[in-house]
């Protein structure tokens, strides 16, 4: 049994637990507090310090029937605020100008750190908006170039409500800037991952370089309020850090984590289906090809779902191969997908690039519906290797989980879109890049099986696509094993393999506490085009077995990171997914380190 449920016990506890950590948050919020008034007065001392000395050094005119303006004083203030914020970022000239620009025409809106930053999102969902309009104007003349810019239009809508959602989570206080910018940094990491998605829906060309031209000050100003928003949450946590009774106790988002392992947005029944295999939650609705459900597919058991449905709407999926795209939109939050296992209840389909498909079109089955959970199901795109990029699962949604699910494809298996990612127990099979995308995914327990690529092929396992470094995105590879598929076992030495190569410029790959097989080149991973991304990659290989794990032979990039053990946490499921939303004390759920 991996999860239990709590006893009475053990509810007292943790309800104890969380009024001691919401003592500690209020004190905490009571520090803050002061310290900000403490700040204040002493910008308006130093202000009054200032504009005293200009009186005094002025010639006596006569008394004036006006008190004397403090106008210049806020301003200068504004700009010392202004200026410190944006000493962390990349792009400090465009932060600077936009960030005076949007308190000059907003005369009214406060000037301490959380409103600045604020400001910088909303300037950030602006320019945005400057740069669609740029691309909107662009002539799209073949069938291709008008399937990208109808992803195109997707994602920056995608965008553009992620932003929204940033300037809101902010709040009324600074407080809640640090309960809440893990969501923040996930959000705005994702804003990046969309701009790029636009651009990589073209292919080289004219078109591809007018897009990256209109998206560039927008992915700057997205740079911008990513470091800002780490920079002051940093500044928050250090204030707020305090000792506490439990390891597994974080400080921002606690409230929001259970003891049993699970999210708190889980409620009993969710929690329940976590237990073992035999241990079902009640479907709403049931799929089966034979006629015996309510529906023969998952389609129309996804159409049939009501607009607003609260709690979790569970779809059982019965044994069978299911020949059908399916598409959880973004408003199909918090579904449940279950089968009867992974090489049972089977989704499959078949597009692929050679056929004229863009590849984020290819998926099977995309998830956008945020909180998704799927179990015991498998994803298939069978197109073949010859047919290149050819998508079986894409995954776009926040907080996706992914319990003994299977995927198997050739190229481009896995497309880990966006956001916050958690697989455990499953299988990834594939070729090139067969894990790739711009989230934060983590895979525990996994089985990374590489299969017989094309004759010119080389194998890389993962493809991270990291384009800033503020961005809270990567992949991690934990307590899994790498290993050839059986048909490929004995053709294994006549082809390449390797653990990765970038995608883009801050790609992030961190393989850990996982058995490799012999089939990794002892070179280890790949460059993607000469020198691109070698000295700003982030790859870490750290306390591997087996004799694919032996590092004398690996590439000597300055990208490759030796990583220590205190270094390794940082990877793991709590700090790296932020686990207010998924934290473990037992089972197949680990929260730490195994070793």
């Amino acid at each position: 049994m991996v999860f239990q449920d709590f006893d009475l016990i053990q509810e007292r506890r943790r309800q104890e637990r969380q009024r001691k950590f919401r003592k500690r948050v209020t004190i905490a919020a009571i520090a803050i507090f002061i310290l900000l008034i403490l700040v204040a007065a002493g910008i308006f001392a130093v202000v009054m310090s200032k504009k005293n000395e200009e009186e005094k050094s002025q010639p006596a005119k006569g008394k004036s029937t006006h008190s004397p303006s403090t106008s210049n004083g806020v301003v200068k203030d504004s700009e010392k605020m202004i200026k410190t914020i944006c000493n962390g970022t990349l792009y400090q000239d465009s932060c600077l100008s936009t960030l005076q620009k949007v308190v000059k025409n907003n005369p009214t809106a406060k000037t301490n750190p959380k409103d600045l930053i604020k400001l910088g999102i909303s300037a950030t969902a602006d320019k945005l908006e400057e740069a669609f309009t740029k691309i909107n104007k662009l002539e799209f003349n073949t069938p291709e170039e008008k399937q990208a810019f109808e992803i195109c239009k997707q994602v920056v809508d995608d965008a553009k409500e992620e932003l929204q959602k940033s300037a809101a989570n902010m709040g009324d206080d600074l407080g809640k800037l640090g309960t809440n910018h893990n969501d923040t940094n996930s959000w705005l990491s994702a804003v990046m991952s969309y701009q790029e998605n636009c651009i990589d829906a073209f292919s080289e060309g004219k078109l591809r370089s007018n897009m990256k031209e209109a998206f560039n000050a927008s992915q700057e100003l997205t740079s911008n309020a990513l470091a800002m928003v780490k920079q002051m949450s940093s500044i928050i946590s250090s204030v707020t850090q305090m000792p506490t009774g439990s390891r597994h106790l974080l400080q921002f988002g606690s409230l929001s984590m259970r003891k049993d392992g699970l999210p708190k947005w889980m409620n009993r029944e969710e929690r329940r289906m976590l237990k073992a295999d035999l241990d079902k939650p009640t479907p709403n609705v049931t799929v089966a090809k034979d006629g015996s459900g309510n529906f023969t597919t998952i389609s129309d058991a996804l159409a049939a779902m009501p607009s607003k449905y609260d709690g979790r709407y569970v779809i059982f999926v019965k044994g069978g191969i299911y020949e059908e795209y399916v598409n959880i939109t973004k408003e199909m939050v918090n579904v449940t997908i279950y089968g009867e296992g992974s090489q049972k209840s089977i989704i499959t389909g078949n597009k692929n690039k050679v056929d004229g498909i863009n590849t984020y079109l290819t998926a099977t089955v995309a998830v956008m519906g945020d909180g998704f959970l799927g179990q015991a199901m498998g994803f298939r795109n069978t197109a073949g290797p010859e047919k290149e990029q050819a998508v079986a699962l894409r995954v776009q949604a926040d907080r996706a989980i992914f319990l003994n699910c299977r995927f198997e494809g050739y190229q481009d298996t896995l497309y880990v879109q966006a956001h916050r990612q958690f697989y455990r127990s499953c299988v990834v099979a594939g070729t090139v890049d067969f894990i790739f995308g711009d989230a934060a995914a983590i895979f525990q327990n996994c089985l990374i099986y590489v299969r017989k690529p094309m004759k010119d092929q080389q194998n890389t396992i993962t493809a991270q696509g990291r384009v800033d470094k503020f961005q809270t995105t990567g992949i991690v590879l934990q307590n899994c094993k790498i290993q050839p598929e059986d048909s490929f076992a004995s053709v294994k030495s006549e082809f390449k393999t390797y653990l990765g190569r970038p995608w883009k410029q801050y790609s992030r790959t961190v393989i850990m506490e996982s058995t490799i097989e012999d089939l990794i080149d002892p070179a280890g991973w790949l460059a993607w085009d000469g020198d691109f991304a070698l000295t700003t990659l982030f790859y870490a290989e750290f306390n591997n077995l087996g004799s694919g794990a032996e590092k004398d032979g690996r590439v000597k990039w300055p990208g490759l990171k030796s990583i220590t053990k205190e270094e390794a946490k940082k990877f793991t499921v709590g700090s790296f997914l932020q686990g207010e939303w998924l934290n473990a004390t037992s089972g197949s759920v680990h929260f730490g380190l195994f070793k």
